[in-house]
């Protein structure tokens, strides 16, 4: 699955290259697909290394918070699986 997670615009080089901060994560894609004018700070949507859409700051953050809660429940999920297996754990008690 393929999820497009809005990317911060912090620099644009001199070859329409952008590097952008997707939660924390910083990388460089390519601006030459971008329907619409963008600069440093705005929002987009990247698919396969390419800047495809912009993305208005409020509907972003909202959308980086869900991310943000997913990412937590997944870790919490993966807390609990933990303590699940370790409490059938066939070798508790023999050692």
């Amino acid at each position: 699955m393929c999820l497009s997670i809005p990317s911060k615009i912090v620099e644009i080089d001199e070859d329409n290259m952008a590097t952008v901060d997707t939660m924390g994560i910083k990388r460089m894609v390519s601006l030459d697909l971008m329907p619409d004018e963008v600069g440093i700070g705005d929002y987009i949507l990247i698919h396969v290394g390419f800047a495809m859409n912009k993305i208005d700051e409020v509907e972003a953050l909202q959308s980086l918070e869900v991310y943000r809660e997913m990412l937590e429940a997944m870790e919490e999920e993966e807390r609990r699986q933990t303590i699940e297996e370790d409490d059938r754990c066939d070798s508790r008690g023999n050692a």
